[in-house]
């Protein structure tokens, strides 16, 4: 049997190997590893044990790119995960797949790295903070306009952004490394308030390394994709892993181990022995840099999966339209754009909160705790990372049903005996594992995720009378 097709009709392949590395560095590295670290080492016993927490994050991902390698290769279409679990499950799961990262998962992401880049450019530029929302707005807005140049503006944006993040932090490696006089490993270690809870430690390390698959949603585009996908997939993992591994034996070296379980910018305080105040600064734009990279990563591959969709899904058919010279997905771009910026302001400010709130309590519902779950963003991406989860599980199952369908297919990348299936168990358990965890954390939170695949089902029950009718 041969492979599938994509539906585009023009020659769309202008990524190559280090285009796909720099989209996963990009969208994985954006401001986690700035702000995560005190959360990981406050929740284990050593600093040792941090660093395997770390180390297993990094396995674990290597692990699901493995996966990935399989399927990308196998089925190299621009959307991802919505190729195979429409293949897998049916059209539907698909169309619920699109939908939801379309009303608040990957759009919220957008929402989310946009902020932080406002709160930060506020600091820079000495401004009022009331502005952290403006900078937000117009990074969603600029970034998607670069992206409807073409792919050149777009994957150029890309890789420019990501060399100067990793640029960056390596500069706070080699300022840990040589300002830094603290030995962690040997330092007596402080006994903590409470006890470590290694799990929670592990869930806010996969948080960190979240966003490493994205480079499947613009399989389509990538040159020579059964060797330039499972290459930039297994690169961009492994290099990301050894980027955090050095940043945090930098902060240990920097800080101490109990000095990185009490900051909540070690990054800041890292620099500040090399460069003073200057340092600090210096953070302040770098984490900007890194926002930036992540929203501009998340534009580029999340408009693939809508324009997927619109292909086969008469509903939402004005999202698959791509422009015949510069070989983008415009209709996807810009509607992706604006639900971004009506997040931002809705969930990103004060007045959009209390909006959301009243309209909650005309349905007899409480307002939503936002102060519990550290403000507006983190509140959204804590109430859909069950459904971001659920999905990356159920992607996880397509590899063992899609080899039973489709046995006669041909393979380029093969998981084979004896790492078959205990690579795609590793990460099936693993999903398992982040699924629970999310919910555990987000209870009733988690109808935010919950309530757009509710709403998808009758869309798409809409979407397949609309095909028919046009059939008819």
């Amino acid at each position: 049997m041969n492979q599938p097709e994509d539906a585009a009709t023009f020659d769309s392949r202008k990524l190559g190997l280090w285009d796909a590395v720099s989209i996963i560095v990009g969208i994985v590295v954006g401001t986690s590893i700035f702000k995560t670290p005190q959360l990981i080492f406050s929740n284990v016993s050593s600093p040792w044990m941090g660093m395997g927490a770390w180390l297993l994050g990094g396995f674990l991902a290597f692990a699901g790119a493995l996966c990935y390698a399989e399927l990308t290769t196998t089925y190299p279409q621009s959307g991802g995960d919505y190729v195979y679990l429409s293949r897998a499950f049916g059209p539907w799961m698909g169309f619920q797949f699109g939908w939801a990262q379309l009303t608040v998962i990957l759009t919220g992401s957008i929402g989310a790295m946009a902020y932080a880049f406002g709160d930060y450019a506020v600091r820079v530029f000495e401004t009022d903070e009331s502005e952290s929302v403006w900078f937000a707005v117009r990074a969603v807005g600029v970034l998607s306009a670069i992206n409807l140049l073409g792919v050149v503006f777009g994957k150029t944006t890309q890789n420019i952004l990501s060399v100067v993040k990793v640029v960056g932090l390596l500069g706070i490696t080699f300022a840990g490394l040589v300002w830094g006089n603290v030995d962690a490993f040997t330092s007596p270690i402080e006994p903590s308030e409470s006890a470590p809870v290694f799990g929670l430690a592990m869930v806010f390390v996969l948080y960190a390394f979240g966003g490493w698959n994205d480079a499947a949603f613009v399989a389509s585009e990538v040159r020579d994709p059964t060797r330039n996908l499972p290459r930039a997939l297994l690169l961009g993992t492994a290099g990301i892993t050894v980027v955090y591994l050095l940043v945090n034996f930098a902060y240990l070296c920097g800080l101490g181990f109990d000095g990185v379980r009490t900051s909540w910018t070690p990054a800041t305080d890292v620099a500040k022995l090399a460069f003073g105040d200057t340092g600090a600064r210096l953070i302040s734009v770098l984490v900007m840099v890194s926002a930036l990279g992540a929203v501009n990563g998340l534009i580029f591959t999340g408009s693939r999966i809508y324009s997927s969709v619109g292909r086969e899904h008469p509903l939402l058919a004005i999202l698959g339209r791509w422009h015949p010279n510069l070989g983008v997905p415009v209709w996807s771009i810009v509607v992706q754009a604006a639900i971004a910026i009506l997040l931002i302001l809705g969930v990103g400010t004060e007045s959009g909160r209390g909006n959301i709130d009243q309209s909650l309590s005309l349905f007899g519902l409480a307002g939503l705790p936002w102060q519990q779950y550290f403000g507006g963003f983190d509140t959204l991406v804590a109430g859909t990372a069950p459904v971001f989860w659920l999905f990356f599980l159920l992607t996880g199952l397509s590899l063992f049903v899609l080899r039973w369908k489709d046995r006669d297919i041909n393979r380029p990348f093969f998981i084979r005996f004896p790492y078959y299936p205990i690579v795609p168990l590793i990460f099936c358990l693993t999903s398992v594992y982040m699924l629970y965890s999310s919910l555990t954390y987000a209870k009733q939170l988690s109808l935010i995720g919950i309530v757009p695949l509710v709403i998808g089902l009758p869309l798409y029950w809409v979407s397949c009378r609309m095909r028919r009718s046009g059939a008819s």
